[in-house]
């Protein structure tokens, strides 16, 4: 069954090192600069159900991956429903940018802990009407990881490898539900990837024609 769309909903998704955090920090300076109204926001979230998934991921509190899979769950409801959330900005018309989503979720929990929990965790949520894709191969993204101060628990290069190829499943299972899937060439510049996601927000749900002037 297909599920509710959201209109000016746009997701970033892709492994560790994709780019999506930068991408994202640009994509906001330049709706900033065009004056579209908008929020940039990320899973997963500030709020408290967020942090405790943060310190997970860092290493810091040891749980279960069942245990983690029911977190992100609860954080994306919250971020999705909860007072100022993503529901609530979609109503007064503003865009809205998230890095990660559910499909973060059946990937990396995919791996984690076998594809029916977080399936059945996620089977309530909307889709977003537009999802780019970083795709970038699992050995650079973890070239650039490494690269990092600190890691987190699914940074290892056998672990992207699987994530990447849990990705390429969940992206075809999604396909013709009534979003927009684009794929970007994340192993390009950053100034290259971020014009080309410019491009795809050209006339993007009725958002005036954008350029690289905005960047």
């Amino acid at each position: 069954m297909n599920r509710p769309v959201l209109r000016r909903f746009v997701v970033f998704e892709g492994l560790d090192g994709a780019g999506t955090t930068t991408q994202l920090r640009l994509l906001g300076a330049a709706l900033e600069k065009a004056r579209i109204p908008h929020w940039v926001t990320c899973e997963p979230t500030s709020l408290p159900t967020g942090r405790i998934v943060r310190q997970v991921l860092k290493g810091e509190v040891d749980a279960r991956p069942e245990t983690l899979a029911r977190l992100f769950s609860a954080d994306r409801h919250e971020h999705l429903y909860g007072p100022e959330g993503i529901m609530v900005r979609l109503g007064r018309g503003e865009l809205i940018v998230c890095d990660r989503y559910l499909f973060s979720s059946l990937a990396y929990q995919g791996v984690a802990c076998g594809y029916d929990l977080p399936r059945a965790l996620n089977a309530a949520f909307p889709l977003p009407e537009l999802v780019i894709f970083f795709d970038l191969p699992a050995s650079l993204a973890m070239d650039r990881v490494e690269a990092r101060a600190e890691r987190e628990i699914f940074e290892t290069r056998p672990t992207q490898e699987r994530v990447r190829e849990a990705y390429e499943a969940t992206l075809t299972e999604f396909s013709g539900q009534g979003m927009k899937i684009l794929r970007v060439n994340a192993s390009r510049p950053v100034a290259e990837v971020a014009a080309a996601i410019m491009e795809a927000l050209r006339d993007f749900a009725g958002i005036e024609p954008m350029t690289g002037k905005h960047l």
